[in-house]
């Protein structure tokens, strides 16, 4: 099949990789140059594993294409992926700027029938608009809702092997091409579900807002348990063994971040506030987030006399979560910026976000290349992401580095018993501070 793919984002990119290498020729389209020249150079913009030797391996097999010729990408194909960028605006909204300008290429390029695929996380009614633009042309077109359920660091697998495809579509002859395009990937039962766009395109909401769920109510009931004498990893023992619960997003922490939960959590309320629905649980979801993402503040600022001024801070994990560079509302970014606020310095290491770091940061932060040079001259050291090198270290190399030996632990990666044992003052999430 012939298919052009808007927009070289992440979701772009994985997608257009992916068809690609079950036999499909995919050409991805972007309007940033500069972007395309590295792309075709071989440089991945990204980092999610196994995506560099999936566009390599497709690109010299000559299905995979990147350029910025609009006009003959989408001329020669028969279902055309919208995968643009869709901002939020301070409101809460989501700018759908990008993808009502794709929907407005396609309509002034497009030379025969195709299928018109939204694969951007759009508000509920965004097909309707794009319809409402694509009016008029004379081929057979369809706007299909195909929203991505990718998870950063596994995405390549996630969309090789889906738990389900949703499609949201009109015709049968969309649902036909539809199914022949993801074939290949459900061969072994996973389903594909056919349904109206609008509950396509509230499906994918639906599904993040739960997650987000999952991850402030286990965040909510351990700050319980730090007041009560509680211990969350005991309680959640309990939870996690009630098959009507499950064990999946019940770890706390620090909170959520990334490009999805944030975005669609505040989407979500956007769109209960434009039909006259408060939804005052999610909002409940996102307030509960940012206070979890400054609680090891607060436990320094206890530790520390409510004085952080002067005071260095070793930090593990900047990113969101492990296996991405992806910083976009990690806990990291806004711990990081209430402790230069409080005239702290801070020392900061990540295994594949130090370019992404240097962006948000420039200067203010001392950036690392190895995980154990944040900690010489550093009063504590703050856990961030859960990183597999991080769950075993050298402790001993840790409590003779530190000027004190002082452990924040955002993600409850050790066990508190053993740290108090050798001489550690260990702070985590949802147990009693130390005295």
């Amino acid at each position: 099949m012939r298919i052009c793919v808007l927009g070289t984002g992440y979701v772009g990119l994985v997608a257009g990789a992916c068809f690609s290498d079950s036999g499909n020729h995919v050409i991805c389209v972007d309007l940033d140059a500069g972007k395309i020249e590295k792309l075709q150079a071989g440089e991945i913009p990204i980092y999610e594993p196994g995506l560099d030797e999936l566009v390599s391996r497709n690109n010299k097999a000559q299905r995979l294409k990147f350029t910025n010729d609009i006009a003959g990408s989408i001329g020669k194909s028969q279902v055309v992926f919208i995968a643009v960028g869709t901002p939020t605006t301070e409101s809460g909204a989501l700018d759908l700027t990008y993808v009502l300008s794709a929907a407005k290429m396609i309509r002034e390029n497009l030379k025969g029938n195709a299928v018109v695929v939204l694969k951007s996380t759009v508000p509920v009614g965004t097909a309707d608009k794009v319809r409402e633009v694509l009016k008029g042309v004379s081929y057979q077109v369809e706007v299909v809702s195909n929203p991505e359920f990718l998870k950063e660091g596994t995405a390549v697998n996630d969309f090789m092997k889906p738990e389900r495809v949703v499609v949201g579509c009109q015709s049968e002859w969309a649902k036909q091409i539809m199914a022949d395009l993801y074939a290949p990937y459900v061969r072994s039962g996973n389903p594909i579900f056919f349904m109206d766009n609008r509950s396509a395109e509230l499906a994918k909401y639906a599904a993040n807002a739960f997650l987000a769920t999952k991850i402030s109510f286990i965040n909510e009931i351990a700050n319980l348990c730090e007041r009560v004498g509680g211990n969350i990893q005991e309680v959640r023992k309990v939870l996690v063994t009630d098959s009507r619960i499950g064990s999946k997003f019940l770890y706390p922490g620090c909170g959520y971040g990334g490009s999805c939960f944030p975005k669609d959590v505040q989407g979500l309320i956007y769109l209960g506030k434009e039909y006259g629905l408060g939804l005052d649980m999610f909002r409940s979801v996102h307030s509960v987030n940012e206070r979890q993402k400054l609680v090891l503040l607060e436990k320094m600022k206890k530790h520390f006399g409510n004085n952080l001024a002067g005071k260095t801070v070793g930090i593990w994990g900047l990113a969101f979560k492990p296996e991405t560079d992806d910083m976009r509302e990690a806990p990291a970014v806004r711990l990081i910026q209430e402790l230069l606020k409080s005239g702290c310095k801070v020392k900061a290491y990540d295994p594949v976000a130090f370019h992404e770091a240097k962006k948000y940061f420039k200067d203010q932060i001392e950036l690392v290349e190895q995980a154990y040079s944040v900690l010489p001259g550093a009063d504590t050291l703050a856990i961030l992401t859960e990183w597999n090198e991080f769950r075993t270290p050298d402790f001993e190399a840790i409590k003779r580095e530190l000027k004190s030996p002082v452990i924040f632990d955002g993600r409850n990666l050790y066990n508190r018993v053993s740290l108090q044992n050798q001489g550690f003052k260990y702070y985590c999430i949802g147990q009693v501070d130390p005295a």
